[in-house]
């Protein structure tokens, strides 16, 4: 293994997939593609930075999206009530979804199974009720309405959608790829070791609490990123954002495109997106056939469609493990 050849591999790729998206408005100009790469990139932030805890430590959170609708209302409230510049009201949201992060991370980290699976989705109804009741800051239940300036910086004018099409894009490749960096460094192998032998780790030195906090903390930034990127897109921001649907959701999307490869979630984003906006075309009962298609893939194929294509890619000689993550 070299890692700078592996950085500059992923390096590589990130550049190729971003200036795709850059491109593909030129060959399909269609309001509707460009509005699903808005939202996949959205999304695929918020599923990406759950896999980092989920497939690559273990932790199964019911509450990842409190950062995401913390990071869309921060942000969103910093261009609106504050009128402070899109790179500061960026930031801002950035250390909010770090600090919230770390306070509710410093208690769940230290409990296993289903029991951290649960307290984060307590912290997480507890935060929607506050966004519920806080009508005087948040809107209440009809969240933040009549849109969000979007001052001009460094020459980017994000009310226009081509503008806001280019910042969405690279602020999800860029996330994309400075998590897949973090998951192949060192770090990312010692949150795999506390995943699969946490006494083993923690009998070589390694500090269990800490390492998950860490992890903890970086994927509630990499959902506050995703929030950003929706509440521009929805010019506001709206409690469904904090909801525990939007993190059932986020579990679907990695259900369905795959725990063990690092794009699984990004693909499993683009399915569940491609389904909702097909099946509610033709009947009303969306929940119930998204239940048949999670049943299909968690009893059915047993894996998400990436990992389906890891098995059948991998040499007749080796043996499956249920527990690698690339």
């Amino acid at each position: 293994m070299n890692p700078l050849r592996d950085w500059q591999k992923d390096s590589l790729w990130a550049v190729l997939a971003l200036l795709l998206l850059l491109a593909l408005p030129l060959a399909s100009p269609s309001r509707v593609v460009i509005d699903f790469i808005i939202r996949l990139c959205a999304m695929g932030l918020l599923a990406t930075s759950l896999n980092m805890l989920v497939g690559y430590g273990g932790m199964v959170s019911f509450g990842h999206a409190m950062f995401f609708g913390s990071g869309a209302y921060v942000f969103a409230l910093m261009l609106q009530k504050a009128s402070v510049s899109v790179p500061v009201a960026l930031l801002s949201a950035v250390v909010a979804c770090a600090v919230l992060a770390a306070v509710i991370g410093a208690i769940c980290v230290r409990l296993k199974g289903i029991y951290f699976s649960f307290l984060t989705l307590a912290f997480q109804m507890l935060l929607h009720s506050i966004i519920i009741t806080w009508t005087s800051m948040t809107g209440g239940d009809q969240g933040l309405t009549g849109g969000i300036p979007r001052p001009v910086f460094w020459g980017i004018d994000l009310a226009q959608s081509q503008h806001m099409y280019v910042f969405c894009c690279v602020m999800a490749v860029g996330g994309l790829l400075a998590m897949r960096l973090l998951m192949q460094s060192p770090f990312g192998y010692t949150l795999r070791m506390l995943r699969d032998n946490e006494d083993r780790a923690a009998y070589l030195g390694v500090n269990v609490w800490r390492v998950r906090l860490y992890a903890f903390v970086l994927a509630g930034v990499f959902a506050g990123l995703g929030g950003v990127v929706m509440s521009l897109f929805v010019s506001g921001a709206f409690p469904d954002f904090s909801y525990w649907t939007m993190s059932g959701e986020a579990v679907f999307m990695i259900m369905m495109g795959g725990i063990h490869v690092f794009i699984g979630p990004l693909v499993g984003a683009g399915l569940l997106q491609i389904f909702n906006d097909t099946v509610t075309r033709f009947t009303p009962y969306h929940g119930l056939a998204l239940g048949v298609v999670i049943l299909l893939f968690t009893l059915g194929f047993q894996r998400g469609v990436t990992d389906i294509f890891r098995v059948l890619r991998r040499p007749s000689h080796e043996a499956p493990s249920a527990k690698e993550t690339s």
